[in-house]
């Protein structure tokens, strides 16, 4: 996976916990989330708007786009699902997330749904 895909998935993934934990998204909360400054959040979204992931209103609270929405909740899914794995396994809840966030974006799908599966036979 291309650095800027990774970048696009860590944005949207990042809205989307921010829209679960609010209900609102900011672009001052995603550079919070992120750990990085406005600008880059705003060149970022611009990118995210051309690319039809998002919207933002007059107020500019970002909204989802479906195919935005779908990415977003892909990784996320993904961020759990290993977060739940490396936990499972014995690391701690922080190194679990940290990791889990390192490993979505390059883990095969396949590796994944193996994961999956593996959890729901035998959890």
């Amino acid at each position: 996976m291309e650095k800027n895909e990774k970048t696009t998935e860590d944005y949207l993934e990042a809205m989307l916990m921010i829209k679960e934990k609010q209900g609102y998204i900011r672009s001052i909360d995603v550079a919070e989330q992120l750990g990085v400054k406005k600008p880059s959040v705003t060149y970022a979204t611009k990118r995210l708007k051309e690319k039809g992931y998002i919207t933002m209103d007059a107020d500019s609270l970002i909204t989802f786009t479906d195919s935005g929405l779908k990415i977003a909740s892909e990784t996320y899914n993904r961020h759990k699902l290993l977060t739940k794995v490396f936990t499972m396994l014995g690391v701690s809840e922080e190194t679990a997330m940290k990791d889990a966030c390192r490993v979505e974006h390059d883990l095969s799908e396949e590796t994944y749904q193996a994961i999956e599966k593996h959890l729901q036979d035998y959890s």
